[in-house]
């Protein structure tokens, strides 16, 4: 099997000896603790379930600079975003050695995670505006992902943790929800030597489900996982349960058997475009998959980023040697009206863009609150039908 990132074993931050959970948890009530920001909660639970390995906690600012700027940390070590833990204040630590972390995206904030604090930082505004400039490629508030970094504080607070529970994700989606060390098993057990993986937070209308069959069949794969988000999204995104139903039936009526795994994770979108591609690629390689979809747009949001920024970084930006997993390029896919199949339009050079069936987001969710079926070349008919139910209960 392809090889974690930097180790050859995953090296998952959650506490998963019951003996040593139980001592944590119960240290973790009289330790000082902090509400962190969601977005902290989501890097808690990527570090928890192994996805981020080898990272043992939240960094300090010279690793996020370091990294924001050249994807590595002052060690050489490779990682694609800065990961932090930014307050308002530090005040409620004291000069405590030992915190616990707490959830605000679960009712009562019940302790996530607990915390050996190495270093409590101020972070500056050039410091600020250089991460965000790095990883968002733009410092303009309006972009959710600039937002929601730029919202959490200015004290950084670092060191390793040791991780208790992985917040709702486990209870709200106990089907989907797999940590990185969970996939990778189920790979081994499929006997998969050839896995890709495709990245979602929408649901896959057919030319997201197509595009997963042409690249398993580009590389020979044995099966696809398809691996969606489950955590935080920006207004107007369809809910992650509506997402995960309707990707559920598609897979189970199009997709031949024991090729394809329906999983996900517990992480806000950041919206990053393609340093978040490359942050994508990276977890992918930990739960085992040894090729990745990139596809136009790839995590991006606006007028942000060019159609293919996602893919040309790993070319341009992302250091020699710090991925195995294999990047598989793909181009905006389409129905065909002259083949009368899927195709990615950079293999059909004859067609205008009246040969294609095209509808935008904004004309598919139009079309759906009327409750109208989208055409059945543009999405399957039992998938419109969920995400028709869905818009309905909200109109």
């Amino acid at each position: 099997m392809i090889k974690p990132i930097g180790t050859d074993e995953l090296q998952p931050r959650f506490v998963y000896d019951t003996e040593r959970h139980h001592q944590l948890a119960q240290e973790a009530e009289s330790l000082p603790s902090i509400l962190v920001s969601s977005q902290a909660a989501g890097n808690a639970v990527m570090m928890g379930a192994g996805y981020f390995s080898p990272l043992e906690g939240f960094m300090n600012l010279a690793d996020a600079v370091s990294v924001a700027e050249s994807m590595k940390m002052t060690d050489g070590r490779f990682f694609p975003v800065p990961v932090l833990c930014l307050l308002d204040s530090a005040e409620a630590i004291g000069d405590a050695k030992r915190i616990s972390l707490r959830d605000p995206n679960v009712e009562g904030h019940p302790i996530l995670a607990v915390m050996d604090i190495t270093a409590i930082e101020t972070a500056s505004d050039e410091q600020m505006a250089l991460m965000t400039e790095k990883v968002y490629r733009t410092n303009d508030t309006e972009h959710p992902g600039v937002k929601a970094f730029n919202s959490q504080g200015r004290t950084a607070i670092s060191g390793p943790i040791h991780v208790l529970n992985f917040s709702y994700f486990q209870n709200d989606f106990p089907d989907t929800f797999r940590t990185a060390v969970e996939i990778r098993n189920e790979i081994m057990e499929h006997g998969w030597e050839r896995t890709v993986a495709f990245q979602t937070r929408n649901p896959m209308h057919r030319a997201h489900e197509e595009l997963c069959k042409m690249a398993m069949d580009a590389v020979d794969a044995d099966g696809v996982v398809i691996h969606m988000l489950l955590g935080k999204l920006k207004p107007g995104d369809i809910p992650a349960p509506v997402r995960d139903a309707s990707i559920r039936k598609m897979a189970e009526l199009y997709f031949a058997p024991n090729t394809v795994m329906i999983t996900g994770y517990g992480f806000d979108m950041l919206y990053a475009g393609p340093r978040e591609a490359v942050l994508h690629a990276y977890f992918r390689q930990n739960m085992g998959a040894t090729h990745f979809i990139v596809g136009r747009d790839h995590a991006g949001v606006g007028d942000y980023y060019g159609a293919f920024d996602a893919q040309s970084i790993f070319d341009e930006e992302v250091p020699e040697g710090a991925l195995d997993i294999e990047i598989f390029r793909a181009d905006h896919t389409a129905y065909s009206k002259k083949l009368n199949q899927v195709v990615m339009m950079c293999d059909a050079p004859d067609h205008t863009k009246e040969d294609f069936i095209l509808l935008s987001g904004t004309k598919v969710r139009e079309m759906l609150g009327r409750g109208e079926a989208p055409p059945p070349e543009f999405s399957r008919p039992e998938v419109a039908q969920i995400l028709m139910d869905y818009y309905q209960s909200i109109a």
